[in-house]
Parts: C-alpha cells; structure tokens; sequence
C-alpha cells in the first residue's frame, strides 16, 4: 500500500513538471508573438529614413508602373478600357459619324480596333523606360512625391519619361499600324470619306496620334495604381511600405 502511495505521489509530480513545462512553452510561445508583432508594428510606424523613404517609393512605383504596363500590354488592355480606349482622332469624328450613318459601321469598327492594337503592342516597351527612371530617381525626388500631391509620381513620370517613350513608341506603332491593317483601314475609311461630294478632305498622322493616345493610356494607368497605394491600406503589402506610406499619412493629417 505504502508502495502504491509513493508510485501515485510521483506520477502525479512528474504530470504536474509536464503540465508546468507545457504552460511554461505555451506562454513563452505567446510572449515571443507578442513581442514580434509589437516589433513589427513599431518598424511600420517609426519615422523613416531618407534613405528608407527612397526605397519605399521606388519599391512602390515599380509595383505600380509594372502592374499598368502589364494591364495595357494585353489583348484589349486598351479596347476593353474605357478610360483610355482609343477613338478616332477628332477631325475624323465627323467622318466615322457620316459613314456610320450610311451603313458603314464595319469599316468604322476596323479603324478603331487596329488603333487600339497598335496602342496595345507599343505598351510591352513601357516597363522598361519606366524602371529606369525609377532607378535614377534622387532622394530629393522621392521625398517630394511621397510628401507631394495624389499625382506627384505621375507627375514625375510624365516629366522624366514623355520624350523617351515617344522616340521609342513611335516607330513600333508604325510597324504595328501596318501589322494590324490600321493604316490600310483608315485610308479605307476618309477615302471612302472623301469621295463624298462638298465635303472637306481629311488627313490624319496615325502614328503621332496612336503614339500620343498610347503615352496618355500608360499615364492614366500609373495614376490609377499611385492613387491604390496611396490611400488603400492593403496595397503596402510590405513593412517598409507601411512605415514610409504610414508616415506620409500622418504628415498630411
């Protein structure tokens, strides 16, 4: 009996050190997620560097810029989007008007596809203009447009970039205004325009207005994506977004 006692006694020591262990694992568990999420908090909140605030904006506008060339870059990135999708040029509107109107609405049609297909290949060649303007972005810069206005990126870009896409832009637009039959299209269309009597005859650069049409696209694009990271909270996916973002909120409140 005296035997049983003492064997009860010490399993009931030995589950009790289990238990005390356990408790001890568990809330040293607990403390540590405790502490890695007040550090990460902190890290999200703190006052960034210059340097921090370089990397945070350069980190964002590369997500941003890739993220719109991409969009416009696919098959109806620029048909399927009313915000940027390409009409015909506006001393053509009354020739699209008068030919729609006499049952040409084909042809019509045609025309303003193969715009926006041009405007669709040209847009693969953003990415990289726009990332090397990123990369040689100043300290002075990024502050200014994290501390700027809701455009002040766009802004940047639309500075930096305009002169660089247009030389790159127009000669693919050329070769895709031909590669899609716009250029054939459109002199299908103020040919047939033309013909009809006491009207004014209409010529259109293609290439100077799809190139134009194309850049405004990618602008708009990036303005979209710089407005999401500036007020969507769940966009500044990373902790460096956070603080640097974070702290341009409490700067403008």
């Amino acid at each position: 009996m005296k035997k049983i006692n003492i064997l009860t006694a010490s399993l009931a020591m030995l589950v009790f050190a289990s238990l005390n262990v356990s408790a001890q694992i568990k809330l040293s568990d607990i403390f540590k997620k405790i502490t890695e999420k007040q550090g990460t908090t902190t890290a999200a909140t703190g006052t960034p560097s210059t340097f921090e605030i370089g990397q945070g904006i350069k980190e964002a506008l590369q997500i941003g810029v890739s993220a719109g060339a991409d969009r416009l870059s696919l098959k109806d990135g620029f048909l399927g989007n009313l915000a940027v999708k390409i009409l015909m040029p506006p001393e053509a509107q009354k020739v699209e008007k008068t030919l729609r109107g006499i049952g040409l609405n084909k042809l019509c049609d045609n025309v303003i596809v193969s715009l926006n297909r041009a405007a669709e290949d040209a847009a693969t060649e953003a990415k990289p203009i726009f990332i090397s303007a990123i990369k040689q972005m100043t300290l002075t810069d990024a502050t200014n447009i994290l501390l700027g206005n809701k455009d002040a990126a766009t802004e940047y870009f639309k500075r930096v970039t305009t002169a660089q896409l247009m030389q790159k832009f127009s000669p693919i637009v050329t070769t895709s205004l031909n590669k899609v039959n716009a250029t054939k299209y459109y002199s299908d269309l103020t040919t047939q325009y033309n013909r009809l009597p006491l009207v004014k005859p209409v010529n259109t650069n293609l290439t100077e207005y799809v190139t134009q049409k194309a850049i405004d696209g990618l602008f708009v694009e990036v303005a979209k994506e710089e407005l999401k990271i500036r007020g969507n909270l769940n966009s500044r996916s990373t902790t460096l977004l956070q603080k640097v973002f974070g702290y341009a909120d409490r700067k403008k409140i």
